[in-house]
Order: structure tokens, then sequence, then C-alpha cells
């Protein structure tokens, strides 16, 4: 290892029990408390995302015992060996409405990054065998909960058939979503649906 390198580094999972500290003091600040102040809010764009990974993950039997690679080329890998790209949407925002939000979801090609090396694919390209589109469908503000499986709706596509469309690459609606994918599925139906697109 050369001055300029530097080892990859492996992350652990936390418990929430950990301390913040100061000069050798454990300070009455935890871990927990950061995670409470920084993600409560699971409307939020970005926690939504993470959430809808997660949800994802439990739906397709992914193990959640290593933490989540931030910069994976693709969200999730079933233990069938299945990459998995999720993308979420919401009606309902964090802030004020005067109406619910148009759902459209982000799908551009991408470079995949190598961590280890740091270094990009040259080639752009959809990294995923397929696509989950998850949408928290609640409309009212008042009641929703992103918590509640039976609140989302989830679009299974797989990423030959959004590589094919001759309409935009870079983003795809949710009327187009639903004629390309056909019917939504819920929570509880999603493993079945991915199994079944991959197959």
């Amino acid at each position: 290892m050369n001055s300029f390198e530097l080892p990859h580094i492996t992350q652990t999972l936390k418990t929430g029990n950990e301390l913040f500290h100061w000069k050798g003091q454990s300070l009455d600040i935890s871990l927990l408390d950061f995670w409470r102040w920084s993600v409560s809010d699971l409307v939020s764009n970005a926690t939504r995302g993470r959430l809808a990974e997660f949800i994802v993950a439990t739906a397709l039997n992914v193990p959640f015992d290593q933490v989540r690679d931030e910069w994976g080329a693709y969200d999730l890998l079933t233990p069938e060996g299945i990459k998995v790209e999720v993308k979420s949407a919401a009606y309902i925002q964090s802030w004020y409405q005067s109406k619910p939000s148009p759902i459209t979801f982000r799908i551009p090609k991408t470079r995949a990054w190598d961590a280890k090396n740091n270094v990009y694919d040259t080639e752009s390209r959809r990294q995923a065998q397929v696509y989950v589109f998850a949408l928290l469908a609640h409309m009212d503000q008042a009641t929703i909960d992103p918590l509640n499986m039976s609140q989302w709706q989830f679009f299974v596509l797989p990423t030959a058939t959004l590589d094919s469309r001759t309409r935009s690459q870079n983003s795809i609606t949710l009327h187009s979503l639903q004629v390309l994918a056909g019917s939504m599925v819920f929570y509880n139906q999603l493993k079945a649906k991915v199994d079944e697109v991959v197959a």
C-alpha cells in the first residue's frame, strides 16, 4: 500500500446503544438519539427511499444482518442471487400540499462504482436484473403510516423491459408503469412476483 492508498472500511451493525464521547468520557447522547432525530420522518423523500428498500428486502427474504451498501451498483441481492433496484414514490409529502404529488420514478442508466478500487465502469447501464417500484399509495396526510404495509403498492419490471422502452430512458410515469407491469402487487405477493419476472 503506497501513501495514497487507504484500506476499505468495513462497517458493522450498530445497536443504537453506542454513546458519543469527548476526550475519553462518555456523553449522555446515544446513537439511538441520532437515529430518532435524523430519520423519524418516514414520509420524507430521503428516508422513505431507504425505508422502501428495507421493506422490499424483508419481502424478498434478503438478510439485513449487514450494513446497507450506500454505494452499491444495485440496491439488493436476494438469497437466490437476483439483483434488485428499488425505486420509491408517494402522493403525500412531509410539506404542505394543495394536491397529491404526481407519481414519476427516476430510472436512469448509471455507471457502477467499485468502492474497493474507487473506479467507475466505463459503460452506463442498468445494473439490476429487476426493478421494484414501491408506491406509498395512501392519500390522507392525517393517517399516512409508512409502517403499514397495506398502504404500499408494488410494481415489478425486468430491466430488459425498461431498456427496450422507446420513450424516456430516464424516468417513468405511474401510467406507463401500469401499462408495462400490469397489475400492482401487495407486500405479501412481492416475492412471488419478482420470482415470476426473472424466471
